[in-house]
């Protein structure tokens, strides 16, 4: 099958290739997918997964690539609810080859059915960025209907999901970003923006939850920002300061059909959208991901 290839940690994107990978079979309780549509975090290419097996062992040439949307192609021994033909969106696994290629091996229970209404492109751009921001809202910020929320990067791919859903909550939002991203951060759902290059960070509190995509100097300074019983949720890295009188959480986000069938419904509906910039087929993927301008959305690569 054909499939993007990454040998090289120290490489990142510049050292992906396209070209021949063996097909993938489908273990106990996997399914096999025919991948339509790929989302890619160029981060990954720094998480250890992307280079070695859950043992540490190496296993490149790998496929890069964690979001699809597909159709499942065939069962693993023991797998249930989902069945072959089915429509289906989610997450590969972390340790394994990815989704930007033909086919993929995923645990069954990283996928959810997909609507037939939502598009594959559309729905490969959401799992990623649609479950960190419904776990770190929910689950880790536990955020409640009329409480304050800070969300940093709020034009970007995880930030305007964050800004989004916390609206829909009844929270007030505070977007962040560049100047650039203002009309992007009021459009996804922030009530207010902060130029983060220009306006004073530190003026802003209290909150009460602030989710922070950023990190360094950004997020200890927020720390300051969150008042007493509050909560400063980051997917950055370990926070180098903590709230005080406040819970702290840096989570990695974990597959999630529930979640997944709550972030399609609101996807049909019109309450939520995501970002999308760049789609190309997948033997353009090396050159869309070395673009010579940056990119304003989530670039998927669509696939057959």
């Amino acid at each position: 099958m054909k499939a993007i290839t990454v040998t090289d940690p120290d490489a990142g994107t510049a050292g992906m290739t396209f070209g021949e990978r063996p097909e993938p079979h489908a273990s106990e309780n996997d399914v096999v997918v025919r991948v339509r549509a790929s989302g890619f975090t160029p981060g990954e290419l720094t998480w250890p997964g992307t280079w070695t097996d859950r043992a540490g062992r190496d296993r490149t040439p790998s496929v890069p690539g964690h979001e699809l949307a597909g159709v499942v192609e065939s069962l693993g021994y023991g797998t249930t609810g989902l069945t072959v033909g089915q429509r289906v969106f989610g997450l590969a696994d972390w340790t394994r080859d990815g989704t930007l290629a033909e086919r993929v091996a995923v645990e069954a229970r990283n996928l959810a059915p997909l609507p037939a209404d939502v598009d594959f492109t559309t729905a490969a751009s959401l799992p990623i960025s649609g479950l960190t921001a419904w776990q770190g809202l929910f689950e880790h910020g536990r955020l409640q209907s009329g409480q304050s929320v800070l969300v940093h990067g709020a034009a970007g791919g995880v930030g305007s999901v964050v800004a989004q859903l916390a609206r829909e909550k009844g929270a007030h939002v505070i977007g962040t970003g560049r100047a650039a991203d203002r009309a992007a951060a009021l459009d996804f759902g922030a009530s207010e923006f902060l130029d983060l290059e220009a306006d004073d960070l530190d003026a802003v509190g209290p909150v009460d939850l602030v989710f922070d995509v950023i990190g360094g100097d950004i997020g200890a300074r927020s720390a300051a920002l969150v008042r007493p019983g509050g909560a400063l949720v980051t997917i950055a890295g370990p926070p180098e300061v903590r709230p005080a009188d406040a819970h702290a959480v840096f989570f990695v986000v974990e597959a999630d059909r529930s979640q997944l069938a709550e972030l399609a419904a609101r996807l049909r509906s019109g309450r939520l959208r995501t970002r999308i910039g760049a789609v190309h087929p997948l033997e353009e993927a090396v050159t869309a991901f070395n673009p010579t301008t940056r990119p304003t959305g989530k670039t998927i690569i669509t696939i057959g």
